[in-house]
């Protein structure tokens, strides 16, 4: 018999998507973040760039950051990120510099994405998993995106 996980990577990332349908329905770009250590949510996060006036205020940051003071640490070596679509290089350098454990993510970003340059531009030591809930991820990005053309 298999062992049923609650806290799976299938659970996390339902969770980010959860909070880039929070970024959708605030017109924001629909991505959306959770920060996990032992198995404990320790951040979540949208992007929130319209709402703060702040160009670096990618889910990822914003979870970076609340992680790091809930954890009274500055490097994330055994926390987990899941986020709707992949990081941009701004988001990657930050998670560089925290030192991620792993990085689990949806959807590429063929545009932006950091892996048009390189996993380098990640710690070393950083793991990496794609395409988890990507058609989903996909999907919102779209159809945020044919809703702003038609406005």
């Amino acid at each position: 018999m298999a062992l049923i996980t609650v806290y799976d990577d299938n659970y996390y990332m339902k969770l980010a998507m959860q909070e880039a349908q929070i970024a959708f329905d605030a017109d924001e770009v629909p991505i959306g973040a959770v920060l996990v250590y032992k198995n404990q949510i320790i951040a979540k996060s949208h992007n929130q760039t319209e709402l703060l006036r702040d160009v670096t205020a990618h889910a990822e940051i914003l979870s970076i950051t609340s992680a790091s003071s809930q954890l009274d640490m500055k490097y994330l070596k055994k926390c987990s990120l899941y986020v709707s679509l992949e990081p941009c290089i701004m988001c990657a350098g930050a998670l560089r510099w925290s030192q991620l454990g792993r990085l689990v993510y949806a959807a590429e970003d063929r545009k932006q994405g950091f892996m048009r340059y390189g996993k380098e531009l990640l710690h070393p030591k950083t793991k990496i998993q794609y395409g988890l809930m990507k058609e989903e991820s996909e999907k919102l990005l779209q159809r945020f995106f044919q809703n702003k053309r038609q406005k």
